[in-house]
């Protein structure tokens, strides 16, 4: 059987204030395109199908088309809801959905696969949504932690599946021991303490398809994320987008392939200092790019965001990083007037450090400095 592991689509997200819902349109047709060629059998999509717990309408519309356009390639589609989707949202309409299209999002039905059968037999596929505690523990009491709902959830899939016999998969949403998260990225599950779970928890099943960490990580042969659609940040610029197409034989052994997607818009950081992003043939490449800009000037510069736009049409962030950082002076405004009263250049001097984190005029500065107060001396000595 082919089933293909994908995850974390985020409907809806945006890119620094940027929509993405065309991009990402873009993105799961090529999936769907993929699916296709490759006579995928299942489609799992593993948590965070929306990125928010109110979708707009036209998320709705991108979740259905992509849905039904993955059955009409010939896959069954089986959906788990993660931390950032509203499940009574996304499974109110799972009973309204086409045959061979399944919106898992009940924990009290946990036990109950979707089965799909190849020439080999049943592959019993087990969607795990993402379980809060808090909301959980009326149906499993004495669960405290994530972790403590995850091993309790997969005790009572291993129990069913003992019953049915066969080969099984589990689709999950959490964060598992081992994985290296992108930083600030997987928002509202933490990433140490209560809420990892350990990787001993997903012993059992052929296949375990995670969802919430957004690069592809192997965490054993059998236990693996997929990781995002698409880059959602510039730390994650470096991580290859797709999903992973696992083929499960008649005896539940597991051979995996990765199968890349499209990149919309390369993302790209940049460092040099405002001259140089602004006109350096190196930084040519990225004009067309994503651009995280990071301008070394050892003073800030004036409305550089509006500037390197001019260059940089997809300029989606600027930060100011000096070359040089003056050592701290930790006296006060005040404190530095008292101690710059031997000339007009020692005051104004002592202002630019102030507001500059401790560093001075340089030579043209200080020049420029001396040729103004000069000219105001000479003017108040003729007038």
């Amino acid at each position: 059987m082919r089933i293909l592991h994908t995850s974390d689509w985020h409907i809806g997200r945006t890119f620094h204030g940027t929509p993405t819902l065309s991009a990402l349109r873009g993105v799961l047709d090529a999936l769907v395109a993929e699916v296709r060629a490759r006579d995928v059998d299942v489609v799992i999509v593993a948590g965070d199908v929306f990125d928010s717990a109110t979708p707009a309408a036209d998320c709705y519309t991108l979740l259905s088309d992509t849905l039904a356009a993955l059955r009409e390639a010939g896959a069954s589609v089986v959906v788990t809801s993660g931390n950032h989707d509203s499940a009574a949202r996304l499974g109110f309409q799972a009973r309204l959905l086409r045959e061979g299209i399944h919106v898992l999002t009940d924990p009290a039905q946990i036990a109950t696969p979707v089965t799909v059968a190849d020439a080999d037999g049943p592959v019993h596929v087990y969607g795990i949504p993402y379980l809060e505690p808090a909301l959980v523990r009326r149906l499993w009491p004495g669960v405290r932690t994530q972790a403590q709902a995850l091993a309790h959830a997969m005790d009572l899939v291993r129990t069913d599946a003992a019953v049915r016999g066969g080969r099984y998969v589990v689709a999950a949403h959490c964060f598992a021991a081992g994985v290296e998260p992108t930083p600030h990225l997987e928002r509202d599950i933490q990433q140490g303490g209560l809420d990892v779970v350990p990787l001993a928890v997903f012993d059992g099943p052929d296949y375990a398809a995670l969802g919430h960490i957004h690069g592809r990580q192997v965490l054993s042969e059998r236990v693996r994320y997929a990781g995002a659609p698409l880059h959602y940040s510039f730390g994650e610029r470096d991580k290859p987008r797709g999903a992973w197409l696992v083929q499960l034989d008649a005896a539940g052994q597991v051979a995996t392939e990765w199968v890349g997607l499209p990149v919309p818009r390369p993302l790209t950081v940049l460092t040099g200092t405002l001259d140089e992003l602004l006109g350096d043939e190196r930084f040519a490449f990225a004009e067309d790019h994503w651009v995280s800009a990071r301008y070394t000037d050892t003073a800030a510069q004036v409305d550089p965001m509006r500037r390197l736009q001019a260059r940089f049409a997809h300029c989606a962030e600027v930060r100011y990083t000096p070359a040089q950082v003056a050592t701290a002076d930790e006296r006060t405004f005040a404190a530095r007037v008292e101690a710059a009263r031997g000339s007009d250049v020692e005051l104004v001097d002592a202002f630019l450090a102030h507001v500059r984190g401790g560093q001075s005029a340089d030579d043209d500065e200080a020049e420029l400095i001396r040729e103004v107060l000069g000219e105001r001396v000479a003017a108040e000595a003729s007038a």
